[in-house]
């Protein structure tokens, strides 16, 4: 039943038969019935494609298969068969909430054309349940890292050996590249996932209330301080501390910061009591380190401690393989999120995103399909002050569209779970088309698969 695609039923045995060769030689998995009601004992709500009915049969007629459809998912596609002259039949089988109907006797393309429709529309409305699902039940929500570009595969190769450890980490990129992310991707995948992920942005706190969100205070330490209160160290025990924006820490709070990471201890403002923490930082820049400690605006002893292990995560703009990717997977976030559906872009949409340079990075990326889900493809528009139409310098149109190409592949074989039948299908593309280009972009079915 996983691999079946349609469901056909028809009283007409001939036309079971001719129905059965017709997809079969579009490749398409189905299974056919007589009668509306064995067909709807082979379904249930995961059931990931559509049903093709006739209207008129003993029994259960179409609209009655319609209403018990509804009942096991409502989001399942039913495409009526009608007889000529049935137009109005149809017309209201469809109020009732049919997805679409096709006339006997029916051109091939026409009815293909139709169920292709209806698959992408079924395979959406399971992605966003499924994400739905995710965000409900995930007991430590969180983003998940995506991409595979060659840039993002370096990235995850740095990061894999050091998850089951408790080195300190440094990490450095531009505004929105994704070091929240990432940081909490390391956190997650780490013995520590089970205690807290303690974020602190250093640069928004200011100067004279920092140490005490870092360290902690007791009762009286300071004007305002009316109660003992346990810092952000403290706070992340036994899990990960984040430190964004670290470049932007006073000089004078570098110094107690090497400290704590040389001992491993705190001491709350207005105690003379060590506090024993254990604790993995990792911490995160915009800026060179090295450079601000040459010129005296960073403590070169504090960088030379957090850049044991420092990872360079690269802009969008240099991994524009993955936009296509992350942009679905923002839509999809988003879909859920607004409870609206998630559209796939067309060529000409996802040709003006792999253009973009992206000052934002992703999380310019995210924004935009978030718009996209609220006001379609409005969103997406030339006339948006954020995007050019002019090809960024470095790389040609070739380029562009092969790196999209392979986003695409890695994207709809994701979404399919590694089935080729289903890619196939999403795509319209003929097998052999498939094979040479997983091929030559050196994608194998098996690493899809759950």
């Amino acid at each position: 039943m996983n691999e079946t695609r349609v469901i056909f039923i028809d009283d007409d045995a001939a036309i079971r038969q001719v129905m059965a060769q017709t997809l079969a030689l579009e490749e398409l998995p189905v299974e056919c019935f007589a009668d509306g009601a064995a067909a709807l004992t082979r379904l249930d709500a995961n059931f990931p494609g559509v049903v093709l009915c006739d209207y008129h049969m003993p029994g259960m007629d179409g609209l009655a298969v319609l209403q018990a459809l509804k009942r096991i998912d409502d989001s399942i596609p039913l495409i009526i068969l009608t007889g000529q002259g049935d137009i109005s039949t149809a017309v209201a089988a469809m109020r009732e909430g049919a997805y679409d109907f096709i006339e006997k006797p029916f051109h091939q393309d026409g009815l293909l054309e139709i169920l292709k429709r209806a698959l992408e529309k079924r395979q959406l409305a399971l992605e966003n349940r499924q994400l739905k699902q995710q965000l409900r039940s995930l007991a430590m929500p969180g983003p998940r890292l995506r991409g595979d570009s060659p840039a993002m595969r370096r990235v995850l190769a740095m990061i894999d050996p050091l998850l089951d450890t408790n080195a300190d980490i440094l990490l450095r990129g531009e505004t929105g590249s994704g070091k929240d992310a990432l940081a909490r991707y390391i956190h997650e995948n780490s013995p520590r996932r089970e205690h807290n992920f303690v974020a602190i942005n250093c640069g928004a706190i200011p100067e004279n209330l920092i140490e005490s969100e870092l360290f902690g205070h007791e009762a009286g330490a300071f004007t305002g301080a009316e109660g003992k209160r346990i810092g952000k160290f403290e706070h992340a025990h036994q899990g990960t501390l984040f430190l964004d924006e670290l470049e932007s820490m006073p000089l004078a709070l570098q110094v107690k910061l090497l400290r704590v990471l040389e001992e491993r201890k705190v001491e709350r403002l207005g105690s003379n009591q060590l506090q024993t923490v254990d604790v993995r930082v990792i911490a995160a820049t915009k800026s060179d380190l090295k450079q601000l400690s040459d010129a005296g605006e960073f403590r070169a002893d504090l960088y030379y401690r957090l850049n044991v292990v420092q990872i360079d995560i690269p802009p969008l703009r240099a991994r524009k393989e993955d936009i296509p990717l992350l942009f679905h997977h923002f839509a999809l976030i988003a879909a859920a999120r607004y409870d609206r559906d998630s559209v796939p872009l067309d060529t000409a949409q996802a040709a003006r995103l792999m253009q973009h340079d992206w000052p934002g990075n992703v999380r310019e990326l995210r924004n935009l399909a978030e718009r996209y889900v609220l006001m379609g493809p409005l969103a997406l528009e030339p006339g948006d002050a954020s995007f050019s139409d002019e090809l960024p310098a470095g790389q040609s149109l070739a380029e562009l569209m092969d790196g999209y190409e392979r986003s695409l592949l890695i994207t709809t074989l994701q979404a399919c779970q590694g089935s080729l039948k289903a890619t196939m299908l999403r795509l319209g593309i003929a097998r052999k088309t498939l094979y040479e280009k997983m091929k030559r972009h050196g994608l194998d079915k098996a690493q899809f698969r759950d």
